[in-house]
């Protein structure tokens, strides 16, 4: 056997499966009924052509589902024996079919496929030649029906599946390139707040550092303007600890728009298209709360998710972002939500989180008086 690709994601997996499913099942089903209705003249014709047909369409859907392995080589089998005895017995020349299906699909299982290859045409062309044992009458029209016909048609019907395989390798590589794309972003996210955190505490430490090592020096012969400098020290070190927990639990004071860039960017950056709509400008009041709401949502879906598009839209009253990449049927645990949450409930807000048709939204709202009483206070600071 041969190694895998990289699988899928599951939300792509899902995707691709619907899309071969709705586009190309149909017509392998259509196709196994039509050659049945022509080949099988007798109810025994019926018993021993069908399984050569099951076989194909079960291979397809197993296929479709990345799960072709389970089934690869109990369908090859199937379609192997129904060949020669369509051939042999029943005089279907379309008997073929199965071991076409089934092995072009098969051989992406094989490590050698070229010469797997090599064998599924010869297998094909020398079963049918068979057909000579049986009837000698006719040797061109059988050379024609049962040897060029099946051979020419499982060859272009195993070309195809391997420039199809190559088209799928293509979108995998995509794939796994948004993948790290979306984790190149939540490391530059990190380094960001690292970034943060060094510019709180390093200068801080290092005015602490030369602060003590002064009040050594003037503690005998100063004595007061040491005790100050431990008292703008001990001061320092306070501001800087309240800081901290602020950067740590997303409190430091936000710029919304700022921080709609900023997500805009990340999310261009990990392939997922965003569409930022404005409906009215957030009042003052509001806008540090929501823009926290909206870091963490972002990060959450370059985390967790595995979306493809991001709508986000700006209401005087809150906020709601909402992304295609749900992943599970049940709700995801996401602290730090769980954390804003009793954050704007303590604000007279309201923070929402719902899945639903293949969505995830994430709302933040603040009720009407809230949202009068920021717009009243911010024409007052502008007066």
């Amino acid at each position: 056997m041969t190694a895998r690709s990289p699988a899928f994601t599951k939300t792509t997996q899902r995707r691709l499966r619907r899309i071969n499913l709705l586009t190309s099942l149909p017509p392998v089903v259509f196709a196994a009924v039509v050659l049945l209705a022509t080949d099988a003249h007798t109810w025994w014709h019926l018993i021993v052509l069908a399984p050569g047909a099951v076989a194909a369409v079960v291979a397809f859907e197993r296929w479709t589902a990345d799960d072709l392995a389970r089934v690869a080589l109990p369908c090859t089998i199937v379609g192997a024996v129904v060949w020669p005895l369509g051939v042999l017995l029943t005089g279907s020349p379309n008997a073929y079919w199965g071991i076409c299906a089934v092995g072009s699909l098969a051989l992406r299982q094989v490590r050698r496929r070229t010469l797997a290859a090599f064998g599924l045409f010869s297998y094909v062309a020398a079963v049918g030649a068979a057909r000579l044992l049986v009837q000698q009458d006719d040797v061109r029209g059988v050379l024609i029906t049962y040897v060029l016909v099946p051979t020419g048609l499982t060859i272009l019907v195993t070309v195809l599946t391997v420039v199809g395989e190559r088209f799928y390798d293509l979108i995998r590589e995509l794939d796994h390139a948004r993948e790290r794309e979306a984790e190149l972003a939540v490391i530059r996210e990190r380094v960001r707040f690292a970034s943060d955190l060094h510019d709180i505490q390093g200068h801080t430490l290092h005015v602490v550092k030369l602060k003590i090592a002064l009040a050594r020096k003037l503690m005998r012969r100063d004595t007061d303007r040491a005790e100050k400098e431990l008292r703008e020290t001990y001061a320092l070190v306070s501001d800087t600890i309240a800081q901290t927990k602020e950067l740590a639990y997303a409190q430091r004071r936000l710029n919304l728009s700022a921080e709609l860039e900023n997500a805009k960017n990340l999310f261009e950056a990990a392939g997922i298209r965003v569409r930022v709509t404005r409906e009215a400008e957030v009042g003052p009041r509001s806008s540090e709360l929501l823009g926290q709401v909206l870091r963490e949502t972002t990060t959450n879906i370059l985390r967790h998710a595995q979306a493809t598009q991001v709508q986000i839209t700006l209401s005087e009253a809150g906020i709601a972002i909402v992304n295609d990449g749900v992943s599970s049927d049940t709700l995801p645990e996401l602290r730090g939500l769980s954390s804003l949450r009793q954050r704007l409930a303590a604000d007279g807000g309201e923070l929402a989180v719902q899945q639903q048709d293949g969505r995830f939204l994430t709302a933040a709202s603040f009720p009407p008086a809230r949202v009068d009483a920021a717009t009243g206070g911010a024409a007052e600071d502008d007066r």
